[in-house]
């Protein structure tokens, strides 16, 4: 599953076939029928033709993608929300994160043992507690359409945008993050256990926030960016 992360980072539009060859190359004894499961279970799925997202539920509402030609010229006028997967030495995390689109902020995170959907709504009322967007977008897996999450944004008059099916790179700043903090911080380790992995991404996302330059934001750091809604 670590293997398959790295090159899902790599080649996200790889399905499971492609993995499987992939792995095979690399000395892995593995059927892809062992691949497709491994993918499920780690929530990933091959840009073309299906979307990477955790597996959206069929009759949860879903919301259409409002960003397309929007000009975001503010922090707090676009949050984002995506999970990943996190490998430990035995076993493995699901990490979520809220980020201010425009500044890279990344406002709230959790880590969780499974895919339900309590570990999401915590990140996202922990990132309510600093401010609140006019636009909260995501992609369209279950954790993000069932109607307790959904029901946050609503309270707050937040307007709901998801990406469209087959378009993960709708939400292409906290898929940088994602590969950022893997290449950076969770490769390096082989995380003991949760407790681990939560001081040490702490560590890495602090250290993301507050003092890795971002050439896209002109060698300024995310908090001295998303800082600027306070001075304006």
């Amino acid at each position: 599953m670590r293997e398959i992360d790295v090159l899902y980072l790599e080649y996200p539009f790889f399905g499971a076939r492609r993995m499987t060859e992939m792995l095979s190359r690399k000395g892995f004894a593995v059927n892809r029928k062992r691949v497709s499961r491994l993918m499920r279970v780690m929530g990933i799925r091959a840009l073309y033709p299906e979307p990477r997202t955790t597996i959206a539920h069929p009759t949860h509402k879903k919301y259409p993608y409002l960003l397309r030609g929007l000009t975001i010229a503010h922090p707090d006028q676009v949050w984002c929300t995506d999970i990943t997967y996190i490998p430990m030495r035995s076993g493995f995390l699901y990490l979520v994160a809220i980020m201010d689109w425009m500044s890279r902020y990344v406002l709230a995170w959790n880590l969780s043992n499974s895919l339900a959907n309590d570990f999401c709504i915590e990140a996202l009322t922990e990132a309510l507690e600093r401010s609140e967007p006019e636009i909260f977008n995501s992609d369209q897996g279950v954790q993000f359409t069932s109607c307790p999450f959904v029901a946050v944004l609503q309270s707050r008059g937040i307007k709901i945008s998801m990406d469209g099916k087959g378009r993960a790179l709708d939400n292409v700043f906290i898929e940088r993050l994602w590969r950022s903090l893997k290449y950076e911080e969770v490769y390096l380790r082989s995380y003991r256990d949760g407790f681990e992995a939560m001081s040490y991404i702490s560590d890495y996302l602090r250290f993301y926030n507050e003092i890795r330059p971002h050439q896209a934001l002109g060698n300024l750091t995310p908090a001295d960016v998303y800082a600027r809604k306070s001075a304006a």
